[in-house]
This record gives structure tokens, sequence and C-alpha cells, in this order.
């Protein structure tokens, strides 16, 4: 429990100063304008609605369907209302109890020692946890992660229960609703059934990919094809259920979310996509430069076989397949009698067979400190029987780093994003475990005592390094100024286009006005920012620019209502009734349809329509348009 203890601690420490910071990013949409968090709204709609309040069968939804989130947001806001600071303190609670769960994990693969505390604490200090965690609308990673891990812990008592206690079938229930949660916080929470089955036939087995088959076919194991055919089945029927509840329809993105998704060369979009992972395990093994967002040109599009950046990608696969082939291929230090693993001469009946390379090499050696350190473990011979061994240890790590990113691919389908940091915090565990057991083991075969002691502070450094970039980083999302500053550098068209929306709500015009034209200078489409530029020229009385920057607005996006709107309020004002009229009507007419945020689209047509009705009036046309009796928001002016 001390490991534990001290790894939450840890997680809890580095997140304190969070506490003080105030909504960022994407926690305005999906806390602060979103209906579904308000007490006069019935409590069942979030089950109907995505994560920002939109209706998930709309064709403009986003398709996040996470209810158990929004559910916490609603009790966030039922206790403490719109103040950030009860929202942040759930989120690192949550990150402080992901952390003991996932030390708890690393004890049944490491043991009771030294490296599971370093996994721990790894995994705690990680600075690519910052957004999940110091962003609010990161705790759909973190409480997913929770579930997750929960999940996980089930059904590895159920395979060790198995076939000799009634309890097993409890303990795999409990596998099926806690990854039901997962799904129902994060979509790439149903993942957890695929990684049990690896642990199942890859660590608590033992089999080699050789094995399966002959295995399946000749029947020899009844209660691992049994429980594989339940997570199988239990996996489809959530991913079908989650599909259904959706409309069975995928969501639609824009270009700048996705380019490589919308990327008319095949080539582009498969040299891209195949690299974007080698970015991800890059920013998990040194993550130096972070972002708020990646979208856009925030990472180039590759589209010729002469970029450079494919050696990246070249390496990232080798590696990756290098290490699948050592955890699959490489025999293991076990051996066999009749068939049958033993350790020592005696068969192990836990379903674990023989010793980990670590313990089989350490034990014939005297117990001290070094083969403590070595073995990760106290020297239990009880404990020793049953841990897996380092290729074991691989291949559920690898699952655990590829399988919960799948999702994001782009494999089965498009998603809304080039890289999101926060989709890391499950695959992070399994980077945390390759990382630590990759050092146990050179800790193990290099002979020098100098350089044992090399690996094992480089690893403990690495961890401090890691804790610090945190704290440093944490600093960054205190507030929305300093995050879109520190987000220039990755993704200046996005990041400067928040800054100026931030510079503009605290009255620094001039300054706004500067980032809003750096924004287009580095994408000169942006439909937002030409419309934010025009508005605060509107604002500002310069009517002619702001309406030249509306109308560039709408030829980038012809259904951007509030800019049909402003352009129609500005004509009217200056005495171009017609023309107003006619813009008016044209913005009436834009259907919802696809549309990101159909709430505000619906607010600016019944602006359309109230200022509709007021030109009628003034020309005394009380019968050309039915004016609306309810109240209506009023105009922009």
């Amino acid at each position: 429990m001390i490991a534990e203890l001290v790894s939450s601690a840890l997680g809890l420490a580095l997140y304190l100063n969070t506490l003080s910071a105030d909504f960022c990013y994407d926690d305005s949409r999906a806390i602060k304008t979103n209906q579904d968090l308000l007490p006069e709204t019935p409590w069942t709609h979030i089950f109907y609605n995505d994560f920002w309040g939109t209706l998930l069968t709309h064709s403009g939804s986003h398709k996040s369907y996470r209810p158990l989130c929004t559910l916490s947001f609603r009790l966030n806001h039922a206790i403490g209302g719109l103040n950030p600071w009860s929202y942040h303190l759930v989120n690192v609670l949550l990150h402080a109890a992901v952390t003991g769960l996932f030390t708890s994990f690393s004890k049944i693969l490491l043991g009771d020692g030294y490296w599971t505390f370093m996994a721990g604490l790894m995994f705690a200090s990680h600075p690519i946890h910052t957004e999940a965690v110091a962003g609010i609308v990161g705790r759909a990673d973190v409480g997913a992660s929770l579930f997750f891990l929960l999940s996980l812990l089930c059904y590895i008592k159920h395979c060790s229960t198995r076939g000799y206690s009634a309890t097993t079938w409890g303990w795999f229930l409990g596998t099926g609703l806690c990854a039901g949660c997962s799904m129902l916080w994060k979509e790439q929470g149903v993942t957890v059934l695929a990684v049990s089955a690896v642990y199942d036939v890859f660590v608590f087995h033992r089999l080699k990919m050789k094995q399966i088959l002959p295995t399946i076919y000749k029947r020899k194991n009844l209660s691992l094809f049994l429980s594989i055919s339940l997570l199988t089945f239990w996996g489809t029927s959530l991913l079908g259920a989650r599909l259904y509840w959706m409309g069975n329809k995928p969501p639609s993105f824009s270009n700048s979310d996705n380019p490589a998704a919308d990327s008319d060369s095949l080539l582009a979009r498969t040299l891209t996509f195949f690299y974007l992972p080698t970015k991800n395990l890059w920013l998990l093994l040194c993550p130096d430069t972070l972002s708020f967002d990646w979208s856009m040109d925030a990472v180039p599009l590759l589209k010729t076989i002469c970029d450079w950046r494919n050696l990246h990608t070249v390496a990232f696969y080798t590696g990756l397949l290098l290490l699948a082939y050592y955890g699959l291929k490489s025999p293991s230090i076990e051996r066999e009698c009749d068939g049958k693993a033993v350790t020592n001469g005696k068969h192990n009946a836990n379903g674990h067979s023989c010793l980990s390379d670590v313990e089989y090499r350490n034990s014939e050696i005297k117990p001290s400190f070094a083969s403590k350190v070595e073995n990760g473990i106290k020297n239990n011979v009880s404990q020793r029987t049953q841990l897996p061994s380092t290729e074991n240890i691989v291949i559920l790590s690898l699952s655990l780093l590829i399988i919960p990113f799948v999702p994001a691919t782009n494999l089965f389908f498009y998603v809304g994003f080039v890289i999101a940091e926060r989709v890391l915090y499950i695959p992070s565990m399994g980077f945390c475990l390759l990382i630590t057991v990759g050092a146990r083991a050179l800790y193990v075969k290099v002979q020098k005592r100098f350089l044992k002691t090399l690996i094992f502070y480089a690893t403990a450094t690495l961890i401090v390094f890691y804790g610090l970039k945190t704290a440093i980083r944490n600093g960054d999302w205190q507030n929305e100024e300093m995050l879109y500053r520190s987000g220039i550098k990755v993704n200046p068209a996005k990041a400067w286009g928040n800054l100026g929306n931030v510079l503009k709500s605290q009255s620094k015009i001039s300054e706004a006005e500067s980032a809003y034209r750096n924004a287009l200078y580095y994408r000169s489409n942006m439909a937002d920012m030409l419309y934010n530029l025009g508005l605060l020229l509107q604002e500002n009385s310069r009517f002619a620019e702001a309406l030249h920057y509306y109308k560039l607005a709408i030829g980038s996006r012809p259904t951007l209502a509030s800019a049909y709107l402003n352009t129609g309020i500005i004509l009217m004002n200056q005495g171009k009734t017609e023309e107003a009229r006619r813009t008016f009507l044209k913005c009436s007419e834009i259907p919802d349809e696809n549309l990101k945020d159909p709430h505000a689209h619906k607010s600016s047509v019944t602006s359309c329509l109230y200022n509709l009705g007021k030109l009628y009036h003034e020309q005394g046309h009380y019968e050309v348009w039915p004016i609306p009796v309810h109240p209506f928001p009023s105009p922009l002016f």
C-alpha cells in the first residue's frame, strides 16, 4: 500500500496549483454554456445529448457520448455553480485515484518493490497528463481511466479465481460493468476488454502466437475460450449499442479539425496517418513541446515519400515490431516437463507457470539490496512464482499503449483532431510500464555495479524531470491568456485567434485586433477569425471594414448565420434596406444541418428574423412577414 499511497500523493501534489485555475478553452462550451448542467434542464437530457449539449442524433453533433462525465459536471454545478475550483478539485482527486490503481496494477506485474514504485511515480508525474487533469473537460479521460483500471483489475481477479471459486463470475460481471462505465465516461474505455483478453492469453496463460490456434482447436482450455468469447460478446454489444444510440452515423468534422482526412491525395493521407502515432509516441517520450490544440497545420501533411519525417515512421514501426517479436517469439526462461510448465520442479497451478526472467537469474544469489532492486520485489518465494516474465509484461504494455489509442488513429473512422494530448492519458499507462520494465531488464543484464546504479538513478531522474515539466505546464493552464500564448509556437493560427478573444474581453482593443490579424496571416480562410475581426471593427464604428470581413467570413463559411446577421444590421443602419432585407432572408433560410453549434445558429437566425420584422415595421409593411410572438434575444450591435 505504501507505493500506492506515495504515488497518489505525488499525483495530488503536482496538480494542487491547478485549483486556482480558471475555465479554459473547451471548458466554456462543455460547462459554462452547456444547458444540460442547468437545474431547470431535465437530467435525463444528458443521456440523449452529446458531451457539448447537442442532441446526439443531430447531424451537427460531435457524437461524443459521455453521459457519466456530463453528469459529474452537473453535480459540480449543483454544488458549486460555476466556481472552477470545485471542478478542478474533482479532476485532481480522480487523477490521484487513477495513479493509485495503476500502481496496484503494476504491483501485479512487477512485484511489491522499487520498480513498481518507479512505474507509479512516472505515471503520476508524466506531463502528457496536464491537459486531461488541468483542463476540466479532460475529466472524461481521467474518469474513463478509473473504470478502465477497475475493469482490468476485476478481470485479473477473475483469472486467478477461475476454475475453483464461485466468485470468479462475480469478478467477470464487475469487469463488464466497469468496462461499460468506462465507455460512458469516454468512448475509448471499451478497449479495456481487448486489453483484458491480452492479459489472459499472453500473461496469465503465457501462450505464444503459435500456441493460440492449437489451444482453441484442441479445446485444451475451455475456461479461457469461454472468458474470451464473453469478452468479445460484451464488447461487440457495447459498441453496437453505442452506434445505435448515436443514430448509426459517424460524426462530420471540418477540414481544419483533421486536414489529412480532408486531403484529396491518398498518398498524403496514408503517410500522415502512419506518421501521427510516431508523433504521439514522441510526446510521451519527450513531452517538451505541448499545446492545447494540434489541429489545422500544427502537424504539416506528409505529401511525398521524400519527406524526412518518413524516417521517423519507419523507425517507429520497426521498433514496435521488434518489441512485439521479442514478447511473442523470444523463449521465456521456463522449463517444460511432459508438456507442462514447471517452476523449480513444481507445477504452478495459478496460471503463471514460471519465475520471471529477472527472478530466475537471481534465484541462486543471496538476498541483498541489489537483488531486491533487480527483482523489483522483496525476496519472497510465493511472490516470485506469481510474477510474469519480462516478455509477458512487454506484450501487455504494448497492448495498453496501442489498443486504447486505436480509436484515435483514423483507422476505422475519421476523428476531429490531429493530435489530442488528453487521448494519451490511458495509453501512457502502457508507456510507463514499458519504460520501467525496460529499465529493470537493462539493470539485470549489466554486470557492473556502477552501471546498475546509473540505470536506476537515470530512471529516477527522468521522473524528476517529468514532475518539473508537469508543474511548469500546469502554470500555462491557469487562465486562457497564458494557455493561448503557450500554444503560439505549435498552432499559431488557432492560438492567436483565441488570444484575440481574450484580449478583446479585457478591452485591449488594439492588441486584440493585432492578434486577429496575426491569426489570419497564418490561415486566411478562418471564418470564425474573419467574423471576430469584423465584430471588433463594428463595435468600434469601423463599419466599412467590418462589412468587408463579414463578407469574407460568409465566403469562407456560407452557413455562418451570425455574419449574415451583423452584415444585415450594418446595411440597415446605412439605409440600404433592400440589401439588408435580402441578407436577413438568406440567413433565415440556412438550415442547422451539420453545424457544430446548432444552438448558437438558431439564436442568430432568431435575431435575423427579429431584425427583419423590425425593418418591415419601420417600412410600414405589417403583414409581409409573420413575426413570431414570443420574445427574442436583443440583436447584436
